[in-house]
């Protein structure tokens, strides 16, 4: 194997004189009439790219190094050497440029400089050689490296949560079922399809969350994680959902609400402020080609307390504007993306969290208030994204929970084992969910939900 230097290191040498390889496409290049060329090469590891001077001494220089185009893959030996060009502190003097793949200029569809995002979604194999894609790839592995540092550093276990699942944490119909049953002759039996065929002898699904499976094992370890795939079969269209997305969902034992909503405001800062430190290039990139506002926005949020409100606090606050939303607020409704953003962004300028839900809008699992008609749950809302993130203390009593799944039409022979844990040792607990795509948004100030996740899954969407 060639031992090579990413340019991301490269960049930030002062070894001059070394002799270095690296490897990457071929980004621009440029001819001088003095008799050589300066290629701009770009492998990955890093938003900037490195020049390379290729001298007409060179053994290919007119056969191969004058033909390259954008696109093309090279294997570049050379001497690093400090730049005169401005902008720029090193460059690579080559001493031979090989031509791994060509890129033929005619067909290749990255030509031009600037592509909208539309576009790049039809092209989805290609667009991580963007800058903007590049840049939200490399920011999305350092979200998810951060995630797991902060677990990791306060004692959580990771979860792997089953991607298969015969339950319904929401309690909703929107789920994509797994089968291994012959779909163009499916067994019935009396009109019902008939899964005792079936590979799991029932009816078998995606997850929507891995929530359920946490707390088996929040309730036998303490503080644990899943950070996984989840899926909805919801025939949404929007710049805001997915069929497949990730979520980062903890689960504590022995902790109340406000220890829960604490944590999630930690969470929440601690990856805002890894990614400024540590992304610094990507994010100068996106605050000055997506939202001039990017990095402000984030420090801000970085360095202020959120707001605390109650969702009856909210809809009285919302009522007072009510003709000015598209979804009228109503106590018992769902607070609607238009809502959570007015909160954020005009009221309060700042996050929100929202506590004390009607028990008739939450899933079954939330433990309730002794008011008998809300819940201890919360939904932290953010300027321009609206809900980050969603959670709630569980419901630990046993009769309670039974009677929340029989009110939410679901049978309770299918939660026997989430009954369970009501009956032996049963204690506090809470955790949150956190859809990762929607903080990528927020991250990069990317609009499109599609536009933050390598290969979107949404309707009549399966190309790549």
């Amino acid at each position: 194997m060639i031992r090579r230097k990413k340019i991301a290191e490269l960049i930030e040498s002062s070894d001059f004189g070394s002799d270095v390889t690296m490897m990457g496409w071929v980004r621009t290049k440029r001819d001088s009439k003095g008799g050589f060329s300066f290629l701009e090469i770009n492998d990955g590891s890093t938003i900037k790219n490195m020049q390379v001077l290729a001298e007409d001494k060179l053994a290919n220089y007119t056969e191969e190094i004058l033909k390259l185009t954008t696109g093309c893959s090279v294997i570049v030996k050379g001497i690093l050497v400090e730049s005169p060009g401005k902008g720029q502190k090193v460059e690579v003097q080559a001493r031979e440029v090989k031509v791994v793949g060509w890129a033929d200029p005619e067909t290749y569809p990255l030509q031009k400089k600037r592509h909208s995002f539309e576009y790049l979604r039809t092209i989805a194999h290609l667009r991580p050689r963007t800058n903007t894609f590049g840049a939200v790839a490399r920011i999305r592995n350092s979200m998810s490296y951060a995630i797991h540092t902060f677990f990791q550093d306060r004692g959580f276990i990771y979860l792997h949560s089953p991607i298969i699942t015969g339950s319904n944490c929401e309690g909703a119909g929107d789920m994509f079922k797994v089968t291994t049953l012959d779909l163009q002759g499916v067994a019935k039996r009396q009109g019902i399809t008939d899964f005792r065929e079936d590979f799991f002898g029932k009816q078998a699904n995606l997850t929507v969350s891995g929530q359920l499976e946490a707390e088996v094992y929040a309730l036998a370890l303490g503080n644990v994680y899943t950070f996984g795939p989840t899926f909805r079969a919801e025939d949404s269209n929007t710049y805001r959902h997915l069929a497949e997305f990730w979520m980062v969902e903890p689960e504590m034992a022995f902790c109340d609400l406000k220890e829960n909503i604490e944590l999630s405001e930690e969470f929440i800062k601690s990856i805002l402020s890894y990614i400024l430190k540590n992304c610094r290039d990507d994010m100068a990139f996106l605050n000055r080609f997506v939202d001039k506002d990017l990095i402000s926005t984030i420090d801000g949020i970085i360095n202020t307390s959120f707001e605390h409100i109650t969702y009856t606090e909210a809809i009285e606050i919302l009522s007072k504007v009510i003709e000015r939303f598209e979804f009228p607020p109503a106590w018992g409704k769902d607070i609607q993306s238009e809502h959570e953003r007015y909160l954020c962004e005009v009221v309060f300028k700042k996050p929100v969290v929202v506590t004390d839900y009607p028990k008739e809008i939450k899933p079954f699992y939330m433990k309730v208030n002794k008011d008998g008609k809300t819940l201890k749950a919360m939904d932290i809302l953010l300027p321009r994204i609206g809900e980050i993130i969603g959670g709630s203390q569980r419901e630990d009593d046993y009769e309670t929970l039974l009677n929340r799944i029989k009110e939410a039409n679901l049978d309770p022979a299918d939660y026997w084992w989430y009954l369970d844990l009501r009956k032996y040792g049963t204690v506090v607990h809470s955790g949150f969910g956190l859809g990762f795509e929607r903080l990528i948004q927020f991250v990069t100030g990317l609009a499109n939900i599609r536009d933050v996740i390598p290969f979107p899954r949404t309707p009549k969407n399966l190309e790549f």
